[in-house]
Protein backbone atom coordinates (compact mmCIF):
# COMPACT_ATOMS: atom_id res chain seq x y z
CA UNK A 1 0.00 0.00 0.00
CA UNK A 2 1.34 3.44 -0.90
CA UNK A 3 1.18 5.52 1.96
CA UNK A 4 -0.67 9.44 1.28
CA UNK A 5 0.75 11.71 0.72
CA UNK A 6 -1.08 14.07 3.52
CA UNK A 7 -2.93 13.05 6.90
CA UNK A 8 -4.67 15.98 7.94
CA UNK A 9 -4.14 17.77 11.57
CA UNK A 10 -4.79 15.66 14.29
CA UNK A 11 -6.82 17.11 17.54
CA UNK A 12 -5.20 16.83 20.90
CA UNK A 13 -7.56 13.68 21.61
CA UNK A 14 -6.75 12.12 18.12
CA UNK A 15 -3.01 12.52 18.82
CA UNK A 16 -3.41 11.21 22.33
CA UNK A 17 -5.39 8.35 21.77
CA UNK A 18 -3.13 7.06 18.84
CA UNK A 19 0.31 7.87 20.84
CA UNK A 20 -1.36 5.50 24.00
CA UNK A 21 -1.79 2.75 21.25
CA UNK A 22 1.37 3.15 19.85
CA UNK A 23 3.39 3.18 23.26
CA UNK A 24 1.14 -0.13 24.59
CA UNK A 25 1.82 -2.11 21.54
CA UNK A 26 5.31 -1.76 22.75
CA UNK A 27 5.45 -2.14 26.48
CA UNK A 28 2.33 -4.24 26.81
CA UNK A 29 2.03 -6.59 23.78
CA UNK A 30 0.12 -8.95 26.04
CA UNK A 31 -2.81 -7.32 26.32
CA UNK A 32 -2.66 -5.32 22.59
CA UNK A 33 -4.67 -4.75 20.75
CA UNK A 34 -6.03 -2.79 23.59
CA UNK A 35 -10.14 -2.39 24.76
CA UNK A 36 -11.50 0.79 25.36
CA UNK A 37 -11.36 0.60 28.93
CA UNK A 38 -7.84 -0.52 29.21
CA UNK A 39 -7.09 2.08 26.10
CA UNK A 40 -9.36 5.10 27.97
CA UNK A 41 -7.24 4.23 31.34
CA UNK A 42 -3.89 4.41 29.35
CA UNK A 43 -5.04 8.42 28.02
CA UNK A 44 -5.38 9.41 31.33
CA UNK A 45 -2.70 8.49 33.21
CA UNK A 46 -1.28 10.28 35.76
CA UNK A 47 2.54 9.64 34.66
CA UNK A 48 4.55 10.26 31.38
CA UNK A 49 1.45 12.43 29.66
CA UNK A 50 2.10 15.98 29.07
CA UNK A 51 -0.63 17.48 29.24
CA UNK A 52 -2.26 15.31 31.52
CA UNK A 53 -5.88 14.48 30.33
CA UNK A 54 -9.31 13.37 31.43
CA UNK A 55 -10.96 11.71 28.75
CA UNK A 56 -14.54 10.87 28.93
CA UNK A 57 -15.33 7.36 27.13
CA UNK A 58 -17.47 9.49 24.38
CA UNK A 59 -14.54 11.28 23.65
CA UNK A 60 -12.14 8.35 22.99
CA UNK A 61 -14.94 6.49 21.45
CA UNK A 62 -15.14 9.69 18.72
CA UNK A 63 -11.54 9.53 18.40
CA UNK A 64 -11.16 6.36 17.81
CA UNK A 65 -13.75 6.50 14.64
CA UNK A 66 -12.09 9.48 12.91
CA UNK A 67 -8.59 7.56 13.24
CA UNK A 68 -10.29 4.64 11.76
CA UNK A 69 -11.47 6.31 9.22
CA UNK A 70 -7.93 8.21 8.30
CA UNK A 71 -6.37 4.41 7.64
CA UNK A 72 -4.72 5.03 11.60
CA UNK A 73 -6.49 2.33 13.98
CA UNK A 74 -8.26 -0.97 13.25
CA UNK A 75 -11.03 -2.32 15.44
CA UNK A 76 -11.28 -6.00 15.90
CA UNK A 77 -13.74 -8.10 17.04
CA UNK A 78 -13.87 -11.73 19.33
CA UNK A 79 -14.41 -12.08 22.71
CA UNK A 80 -16.59 -9.92 25.07
CA UNK A 81 -14.95 -6.46 23.92
CA UNK A 82 -13.68 -4.44 20.78
CA UNK A 83 -10.25 -4.36 20.40
CA UNK A 84 -8.20 -1.46 19.00
CA UNK A 85 -5.07 -1.73 17.44
CA UNK A 86 -2.67 1.42 15.27
CA UNK A 87 -1.36 1.25 11.82
CA UNK A 88 0.78 4.72 12.28
CA UNK A 89 3.94 3.27 10.52
CA UNK A 90 2.06 1.86 7.42
CA UNK A 91 0.04 5.31 7.48
CA UNK A 92 2.70 7.81 7.55
CA UNK A 93 5.39 5.67 6.01
CA UNK A 94 8.13 5.98 8.70
CA UNK A 95 10.24 2.98 9.95
CA UNK A 96 10.06 1.99 13.79
CA UNK A 97 12.57 4.31 15.15
CA UNK A 98 10.38 7.34 13.83
CA UNK A 99 7.20 6.32 14.73
CA UNK A 100 8.61 5.60 18.08
CA UNK A 101 9.79 9.22 18.66
CA UNK A 102 6.88 10.91 17.09
CA UNK A 103 4.87 8.84 19.39
CA UNK A 104 6.62 9.70 22.64
CA UNK A 105 6.61 13.54 21.18
CA UNK A 106 2.35 13.41 21.27
CA UNK A 107 2.85 11.49 24.64
CA UNK A 108 5.03 13.70 26.39
CA UNK A 109 5.78 16.73 24.59
CA UNK A 110 8.72 18.31 23.33
CA UNK A 111 11.84 17.01 24.60
CA UNK A 112 16.04 17.02 23.79
CA UNK A 113 17.12 14.19 21.89
CA UNK A 114 18.88 12.90 24.85
CA UNK A 115 15.64 12.65 26.73
CA UNK A 116 13.85 10.77 23.61
CA UNK A 117 16.81 8.46 23.88
CA UNK A 118 16.14 7.90 27.71
CA UNK A 119 12.43 7.87 27.61
CA UNK A 120 12.41 5.44 24.77
CA UNK A 121 13.62 2.47 26.47
CA UNK A 122 10.94 0.73 26.50
CA UNK A 123 10.17 1.29 23.15
CA UNK A 124 12.79 1.35 20.98
CA UNK A 125 16.78 1.15 22.08
CA UNK A 126 18.55 3.56 20.20
CA UNK A 127 22.24 3.00 20.38
CA UNK A 128 23.15 6.52 20.74
CA UNK A 129 21.85 10.07 20.86
CA UNK A 130 23.18 10.93 17.22
CA UNK A 131 21.35 7.79 15.91
CA UNK A 132 18.09 10.06 17.33
CA UNK A 133 19.42 12.81 16.06
CA UNK A 134 19.19 11.45 12.62
CA UNK A 135 15.80 9.80 12.50
CA UNK A 136 14.67 13.39 14.40
CA UNK A 137 16.63 15.30 11.03
CA UNK A 138 15.21 13.15 8.61
CA UNK A 139 11.84 13.42 9.85
CA UNK A 140 12.17 17.30 9.65
CA UNK A 141 13.85 17.22 6.21
CA UNK A 142 10.63 15.03 4.97
CA UNK A 143 9.77 15.53 1.25
CA UNK A 144 6.70 17.14 0.35
CA UNK A 145 5.36 14.82 -1.79
CA UNK A 146 5.31 12.69 2.02
CA UNK A 147 3.37 14.67 3.73
CA UNK A 148 6.50 17.31 4.64
CA UNK A 149 7.99 17.25 7.86
CA UNK A 150 6.58 15.40 11.27
CA UNK A 151 8.98 17.30 13.14
CA UNK A 152 10.25 20.91 13.93
CA UNK A 153 13.35 22.21 16.40
CA UNK A 154 12.64 24.37 18.62
CA UNK A 155 14.83 27.66 19.57
CA UNK A 156 17.28 26.66 22.29
CA UNK A 157 15.63 27.81 25.52
CA UNK A 158 17.08 30.44 27.85
CA UNK A 159 20.02 28.27 29.84
CA UNK A 160 18.98 25.41 28.55
CA UNK A 161 21.69 23.21 27.01
CA UNK A 162 20.05 21.20 24.36
CA UNK A 163 17.07 22.41 22.19
CA UNK A 164 13.81 20.80 21.81
CA UNK A 165 11.54 18.71 19.19
CA UNK A 166 8.00 19.04 18.97
CA UNK A 167 6.04 17.10 16.94
CA UNK A 168 3.56 18.36 13.65
CA UNK A 169 1.30 15.57 13.74
CA UNK A 170 -1.76 18.49 15.14
CA UNK A 171 -0.72 21.09 12.71
CA UNK A 172 1.77 23.69 12.77
CA UNK A 173 3.00 24.86 16.22
CA UNK A 174 3.93 28.11 17.78
CA UNK A 175 7.96 27.68 17.80
CA UNK A 176 8.80 30.78 19.53
CA UNK A 177 6.05 30.22 22.69
CA UNK A 178 7.35 26.04 22.84
CA UNK A 179 11.15 27.23 23.12
CA UNK A 180 10.54 29.72 25.88
CA UNK A 181 10.08 28.32 29.78
CA UNK A 182 6.51 29.17 30.18
CA UNK A 183 5.79 31.94 33.10
CA UNK A 184 5.05 30.28 36.05
CA UNK A 185 2.60 31.59 39.12
CA UNK A 186 5.01 31.44 41.79
CA UNK A 187 7.48 33.83 38.83
CA UNK A 188 5.01 36.22 38.48
CA UNK A 189 4.16 36.50 42.55
CA UNK A 190 8.28 36.96 43.66
CA UNK A 191 8.27 39.86 40.54
CA UNK A 192 5.25 41.67 42.12
CA UNK A 193 7.01 41.21 45.66
CA UNK A 194 9.81 42.58 44.40
CA UNK A 195 8.32 45.61 43.01
CA UNK A 196 6.74 46.16 45.98
CA UNK A 197 9.69 46.50 48.15
CA UNK A 198 11.28 48.81 45.60
CA UNK A 199 8.65 51.12 45.75
CA UNK A 200 8.69 50.81 50.12
CA UNK A 201 12.58 51.36 49.58
CA UNK A 202 11.66 54.53 47.64
CA UNK A 203 9.54 55.69 49.69
CA UNK A 204 11.40 55.32 53.08
CA UNK A 205 14.68 57.16 51.15
CA UNK A 206 12.30 59.85 50.34
CA UNK A 207 11.26 60.57 53.94
CA UNK A 208 15.34 59.80 55.00
CA UNK A 209 15.95 62.77 52.74
CA UNK A 210 13.19 65.59 53.82
CA UNK A 211 13.52 64.75 57.77
CA UNK A 212 17.67 64.65 57.26
CA UNK A 213 16.97 67.97 55.28
CA UNK A 214 15.07 69.79 58.52
CA UNK A 215 17.85 68.47 60.78
CA UNK A 216 20.40 69.89 58.76
CA UNK A 217 21.68 66.30 58.43
CA UNK A 218 23.45 64.29 55.72
CA UNK A 219 21.05 61.75 54.66
CA UNK A 220 24.27 59.38 55.03
CA UNK A 221 24.77 60.98 58.51
CA UNK A 222 28.02 62.49 58.03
Amino acid sequence: MTPPTAIRPLSPVEARVLSTLMEKARTVPDTYPMTLNALLSGCNQKTSREPVMNLAESEAVAALEELRELGLVTETSGGRAARFGHQFQKAYGVPEQSAVLLGLLMLRGPQTAGELRLNAERWYRFADISSVEGFLDELQERAEEKGGALVVKLPRAPGAREQRWAHLLCGPVDVDALGAPAPSAGGAATHDRIAALEAEVAALRATLERVCSELGLSPSGQ
